[in-house]
C-alpha cells in the first residue's frame, strides 16, 4: 500500500470558512462523499490525488466539506480510517481553488482536522488523531495544529489539540 504524507496547509484556523475577497465567514457542513460527487473531484478538474480510489477502499470513510446551502460545490476532502484506538487521516485536500495565493476560502484543511478530531470524540478515542506528514512540514503542523512529532513523519494530534480544534470549528448549541 502507498505512504501518503500529508501536505496540506494550515492557513488560518477559523471559525467556519473565510472568503479571502469579501472577508465574509460561511458555515459549513461536513457530509459523506457520494458516488455522484466523484466526476467533479478529478484530476483533469485540477485535483491532486486519486479520490475514487479512496472512495472505492471499503477500509476508509471519505467525506466532504461544503458550505450551508450550497451543498454542490466541494470546498474540500478527506479521507480517514477509524483505527481501534485513534481516527488516521489517510489523506486531506482542500479544493483546487483554494490553494495557493489567489485561494477563495481560508479554513478548509483546518475544518476537516476539526472534523476527523470530532470523529475521535464521538468514536470514544480521545480525539486522537495520527497522519503521516512531508518532512518538511513537521514544524508546521507542530505550530498551527498543536500536533506533536511522535516518529519518523507521523504525526499525533492529543485530547487537548483536538478539543481546541473541535472547539473553534464545531460550536455546540
Amino acid at each position: 500500500m502507498e505512504k501518503i504524507e500529508q501536505d496540506f496547509l494550515i492557513d488560518r484556523l477559523t471559525d467556519s470558512i473565510l472568503n479571502t475577497i469579501s472577508g465574509d465567514s460561511f458555515q459549513t457542513e461536513v457530509s459523506t462523499l457520494k458516488k455522484s460527487d466523484l466526476g467533479s473531484v478529478l484530476k483533469k478538474n485540477g485535483w491532486n490525488f486519486n479520490w475514487k480510489s479512496e472512495f472505492n477502499d471499503l477500509s476508509k470513510e471519505v467525506y466532504k466539506l461544503t458550505i450551508v446551502n450550497n451543498p454542490d460545490i466541494i470546498q474540500g476532502l478527506l479521507s480517514i480510517t477509524v483505527e481501534s484506538d485513534h481516527i488516521f487521516m489517510n489523506l486531506l485536500e482542500s479544493a483546487p481553488f483554494n490553494i495557493g495565493k489567489r485561494k477563495l476560502y481560508e479554513g478548509v484543511a483546518g475544518n476537516l482536522v476539526a472534523y476527523a478530531c470530532k470523529v475521535s470524540f464521538q468514536k470514544g478515542y480521545d480525539g486522537f488523531v495520527a497522519f503521516t506528514a512531508k518532512t518538511t512540514l513537521i514544524s508546521h503542523y507542530e505550530k498551527t495544529l498543536g500536533a506533536y512529532h511522535f516518529m519518523n513523519q507521523r504525526m499525533i494530534l492529543d485530547t487537548e489539540a483536538a478539543k481546541f480544534l473541535v472547539t473553534k470549528y464545531f460550536k455546540t448549541n
